[in-house]
């Protein structure tokens, strides 16, 4: 396979991977056109590369410097704009990893507290199957919580080897 048509694979495998995420495809796309590419790319040329249009790429850059996956650089006498990403895949899976907690994990966090306060009768079988359910996920969302921290936190072999004695 040349790479011509090895980096087209890339792209389309990490797009489809993306959507099986909940990213938006042509995010996951741009994303990993970024990271196959050596030096920074503009809009024009993502749009080129990707036969995506122009409000796509604007949009589709958007969320990818909002999740904190695409750097915009400027150049010294040019009013174009360049975007760049992270190749580091331990930096990205941090980072991802952060969106998704904030974006996900800590509203449910924030759900599940409110309902473990809910008052009732321990004697009432509805209650306290209520109550078991919501406090045995609070639980465990607070564990994922706190394993995302020390990933946040960890060095990519100290982290990995840990997760690995876990599992012998």
């Amino acid at each position: 396979m040349e790479l011509a048509e090895a980096k087209l694979k890339f792209i389309e495998a990490w797009g489809k991977l993306g959507s099986e995420w909940g990213i938006n495809r042509t995010m996951a796309q741009v994303h990993a056109l970024l990271l196959v590419t050596p030096g920074e790319l503009t809009t024009e040329e993502i749009m080129a590369e990707l036969s995506i249009s122009r409000g796509n790429a604007n949009m589709t850059l958007r969320d990818l410097i909002s999740w904190g996956l695409v750097e915009k650089k400027h150049r010294a006498g040019e009013r174009k704009e360049y975007f760049y990403a992270d190749k580091d895949t331990w930096n990205i899976a941090r980072q991802v990893a952060k969106e998704r907690r904030k974006r996900e994990l800590d509203p449910v966090l924030k759900v599940l507290d409110e309902l473990t306060k809910v008052k009732g009768d321990n004697k009432d079988p509805e209650y306290k199957t209520f109550n078991k359910s919501v406090t045995d996920i609070n639980k465990l969302a607070k564990n994922v919580d706190k394993t995302l921290e020390t990933m946040f936190k960890a060095e990519e072999s100290w982290f990995w080897g840990s997760i690995l004695k876990v599992f012998k």
